[in-house]
């Protein structure tokens, strides 16, 4: 037997169990992985919270928990393709994540090696937040000599995509609480308040180009200054954003982004802000801890 995270109806935290479950093997043209590392998303309780959204994602319940995470291949069965026992990997597997095992299907297209150097919380990180932040900067070609609006600056995909400008060569002006400016300027970004008013507060500014990371408020506020739609981003706007300003996320990444990420780790480039780690008993404990949106960074169960 192994452990699990299940829910069996869709609600809050209070839905999620540690249940003992079949331990899983690898199938023909599969692999195993020993979980070490489950880093969580808004996406993740979000599914748990809502059918319709969960149904977009063909989640139905009972279902596992999580998305990203990061361990060691232990089994590979036959034909499997792409990886061996005891390589470390990093990747996303659809509500399976918090869980001692995860069996993946080859080729494996969300899952990378794990470099030697980045520790499997950090790695565990990466997946959705690392590829949906590459996603949202390159949809509005950010380059050197940008001055980039960023909304949600300080959430766990605002962290890489405030690093990655910067490493880009840009000027970042990040909205947040005021709690959280000194953490954005540790990060390379000048902070401004959202709310109300924001267009007025990052006029002088003069910026060229903006994502928004949540909601539309950035969006709004960058077309009421005269940012061209097309170097504006969303990613948790829908399919249909205001102004015509361009939908992207995780999966519109190019391929050699998340190689980016991790060589920019290595270096020292970028930083992985980990607000906290609990074992996966408290999978209930991080989930609320993150749904408050007060974290500075990214919350990582362990097992």
């Amino acid at each position: 037997m192994s452990r699990a995270v299940i829910y069996e109806k869709f609600g809050g935290p209070e839905v999620l169990e540690v249940r003992e479950v079949p331990e899983p093997h690898a199938g023909p043209g599969e692999l195993r992985i020993r979980v070490a590392a489950a880093g969580l998303n808004p996406m993740d309780w979000g599914l748990a919270s809502h059918p319709a959204l969960a149904a977009q994602f063909g989640v139905t319940v009972p279902s596992g928990f999580g998305y990203d995470l990061a361990g060691v291949v232990d089994e590979v069965g036959p034909g499997a393709t792409g990886f061996s026992v005891g390589q470390r990997v990093f990747g996303g597997v659809m509500a399976r994540a918090a869980a001692d095992f995860a069996v993946v299907a080859t080729p494996a297209a969300t899952l990378w090696p794990t470099p030697d150097g980045i520790p499997d919380e950090v790695a565990a990180t990466l997946p959705v937040a690392g590829s949906t932040a590459a996603a949202a900067l390159a949809a509005i070609g950010v380059r050197s000599g940008d001055t980039v609006l960023i909304g949600g600056a300080a959430g766990g995909v605002g962290v890489f995509a405030v690093q990655l400008a910067v490493r880009a060569g840009a000027r970042v002006i990040g909205t947040a609480g005021e709690g959280t400016f000194e953490f954005l300027r540790q990060l390379g970004a000048t902070p401004v308040s959202y709310g109300p008013g924001l267009a007025d507060r990052v006029r002088a500014f003069a910026s060229t180009a903006a994502t928004d990371l949540f909601g539309t408020e950035a969006a709004e506020a960058a077309l009421a200054l005269g940012i061209p739609p097309e170097r504006i981003s969303t990613v948790a706007a829908g399919p249909n954003p205001p102004g015509g300003v361009r939908a992207t996320g995780g999966a519109d990444a190019d391929p050699e982004a998340m190689a980016r990420i991790t060589d920019a780790i290595l270096a020292g480039e970028i930083v992985v802000p980990i607000a906290g780690t609990f074992p996966i008993e408290k999978v209930r404990e991080a989930v609320e801890v993150q749904a408050g949106r007060h974290v500075h960074g990214k919350i990582v169960l362990t097992l």
